[in-house]
């Protein structure tokens, strides 16, 4: 009998171990998702936000259009603090940081930025900031972010190919969503709950053979091309505030291009903000020699306008061009300042706002190639804080329409 008993133990003894082992495996692992929900519960809670909320369409060469709202903070005062990023590579330094904390690595490449944009007053006496996006097909996000703190909530486009997504493919795969939580950092236009808007533009600033980015170098904290219109949309409730703040910063372009940037706020005032040399567009060979120059609504040289603005992609600080076939994307502006001159800067409503922005897109403006496309429309009505946006030149097509406010 107790040989019996001492041979009946084993099992029971093999079962108790391999219960302590499952308890201990179950404690590890429930005390490793903690660890992820403190660490990640923001970065996480966005990644789970982002949704597909328009198709790709290839006859049309449309890539897919997402959603994604932005959860909590996504520390951009510690980017500031910390003297911002001279460079595409320091800013990815900074972002796989803190979003991945050093763990995952993180890439962004910046695209060529076409684009024209306009301000003008709907006979409501609402301040209205028109932008298409031009470029080739890709894929977009239209970014919600509220970061408290004292910043501004806003709204905001994002081309994906930026921060790594491929232009052809959706995302899909961990990665891809890690990638995308580096969004808020990429912005191309948007507005805040101040009623406050922006966009970048490509200026291609140098000589007949190369694009010379702006990059320059006082003892000014630094900060690059999309970050910049961060700083805006999250601290910005003017135009001079905006202006105030980018005076503050050395920029440095990304992707070895030049940019210039307009900014518009919901009393009719906007600015076009230049960075240029003191010589023409054949010598502005050198970003570091680059100041900034502003160009505001009511003394603006080109248009003759004092309540709207209008910008493409050529600089418009005066005597910059000795050829005016170097001035790119100069047919559009035509096309815009004529249209607003006429009306005296006056449109019906944000519609027709939008109709005006359709008679410059690309797929049937002056498009030999068929390469040059508008991946999106928007309208950011200033004075009411909303916007109507509209993928892929589907004009007046409510499938392709998105409505958003405060």
């Amino acid at each position: 009998m107790i040989l019996t008993a001492q041979t009946n133990q084993k099992p029971r003894r093999r079962i108790r171990v391999w219960q302590i082992v499952l308890l201990v495996i179950l404690v590890l692992i429930i005390a490793l998702g903690a660890t992820v929900g403190i660490l990640w519960h923001n970065e996480l809670a966005t990644a789970f936000s982002l949704r597909k909320v328009m198709g790709a369409n290839d006859a049309h060469h449309d890539g897919s259009v997402y959603r994604m709202d932005v959860s909590g903070d996504y520390y951009f005062d510690e980017f500031l603090a910390q003297g911002g990023a001279s460079s595409d590579a320091e800013l990815i330094g900074f972002i796989t940081s803190k979003i991945t904390k050093g763990l995952l690595s993180m890439g962004l490449t910046a695209p060529e930025i076409g684009c024209s944009a306009f301000t003008a007053t709907t006979e409501s006496g609402d301040r209205v900031f028109g932008r298409n996006y031009d470029f080739s097909r890709t894929n977009t996000c239209v970014v919600y972010t509220n970061p408290g703190n004292g910043r501004h909530a806003s709204w905001s486009t994002v081309d994906l190919a930026f921060i790594g997504i491929e232009r052809d493919s959706e995302v899909s795969g961990i990665m891809d969503y890690i990638s995308c939580l580096a969004a808020p950092y990429a912005p191309l236009d948007g507005i805040n709950d101040a009623g406050v808007s922006c966009g970048i533009f490509m200026t291609y600033q140098g000589d007949d053979d190369s694009v010379t980015a702006t990059n320059q170098m006082t003892d000014k904290p630094d900060i690059t091309s999309t970050t910049m219109l961060r700083m805006i949309l999250d601290y910005a409730s003017s135009v001079e505030e905006a202006v105030a703040l980018v005076s503050a910063y050395d920029l440095h372009d990304s992707a070895t291009t030049s940019f210039h940037y307009m900014v518009a706020d919901a009393t009719g005032r906007s600015a076009i903000l230049e960075w240029v040399s003191d010589g023409t567009d054949a010598t502005d060979t050198d970003g570091a020699a680059r100041h900034l120059n502003v160009i505001y609504n009511d003394a603006d040289p080109l248009s003759g306008a004092t309540d709207w603005q209008c910008i493409t992609n050529f600089i418009i600080t005066p005597d910059y061009y000795t050829d005016e076939a170097d001035m790119l994307g100069y047919d559009r502006y035509q096309f815009l300042r004529d249209a607003l001159t006429t009306s005296g800067g006056i449109v019906a409503d944000d519609q027709a706002a939008m109709t005006l922005l359709s008679g410059v897109g690309r797929r049937s403006w002056n498009n030999d190639d068929g390469n040059g496309i508008t991946v999106h429309s928007a309208v950011y009505n200033l004075t009411d804080r909303t916007m109507i946006w509209v993928a892929n030149e589907h004009y007046g097509e409510e499938a392709y329409t998105l409505t958003f406010g405060f």
